[in-house]
């Protein structure tokens, strides 16, 4: 149980550093130490705890503000996830996570190279699209972040307002998440209490990742989400060859 703790506190860090990737880092470490549900289940509160902390971390006005520009991204990223998760005994997860896990690593290690996507504005349908595609990965596949990092970095939004913006998308994800696992037993008696114990890791290291975030520069911290992008895609293309 220690290497869980310790996985889900890199997780926590991860997560305080660069605004995502604390599933991704959880289940990779977790799911090689405690069987898949256990491992899913064990990162739901974190999950929902830190983004809910991410989204407010500039106060209710801030959190109200990026709600209200954005919502188009969220209310087609909530939805999605409703429908797409219907799709769930069609569609093979191991080929989505090879879609994925390709386009992801892909366009960030061009973007690392130098190559950068063209800002395509305030455009209300390129954002409601884009909560489209991450509403249907993440209902399929539970990953839903990396369609709205790549967007966020297109539109170059300042890093405070990108983590925020991050943040409020991610938390509508993880509450639908939640009662979902809730409704499914996933997160029940046995195991809602080992979740609760994973708070406390999870949340120590993102506070400690906060305040790395803080530290960094703007390039330096896009840098950076386009390095750990490139992890979180390699992870991806792992999990559909593996299955």
């Amino acid at each position: 149980m220690a290497a869980a703790f310790a996985v889900m506190a890199l997780a926590g860090f991860t997560k305080g550093a660069v605004g995502f990737a604390l599933p991704t880092v959880a289940i990779s470490g977790i799911g090689s130490i405690l069987p898949a549900p256990l491992a899913i289940a064990t990162l739901i509160l974190p999950a929902l705890a830190s983004n809910l902390w991410q989204a407010l971390r500039q106060g209710l006005g801030e959190a109200r503000s990026s709600l209200l520009r954005y919502w188009r991204l969220n209310a087609a990223l909530t939805i999605t996830i409703l429908l797409a998760a219907q799709l769930v005994p069609i569609l093979p997860e191991r080929v989505l996570f090879l879609i994925l896990g390709v386009a992801v690593s892909g366009f960030s290690l061009i973007q690392l190279l130098g190559w950068h996507p063209r800002d395509p504005g305030p455009d209300g349908r390129v954002e409601a699209g884009v909560g489209v595609l991450s509403g249907f990965f993440g209902g399929l596949s539970g990953s839903w972040g990396a369609p709205i990092i790549l967007y966020l970095l297109a539109r170059k939004v300042d890093k405070r307002d990108m983590v925020r913006v991050q943040g409020i998308a991610y938390l509508a994800a993880s509450v639908m998440l939640t009662l979902a696992h809730l409704r499914s037993g996933l997160l029940g008696a046995e195991t809602i209490g080992l979740s609760l114990w994973m708070l406390v890791p999870a949340l120590a290291g993102m506070w400690l990742g906060l305040r790395l975030q803080d530290r960094m520069a703007q390039a330096r911290f896009r840098t950076a989400t386009r390095v750990v992008l490139v992890l979180a895609g390699l992870n991806l293309l792992r999990r559909g060859l593996t299955g």
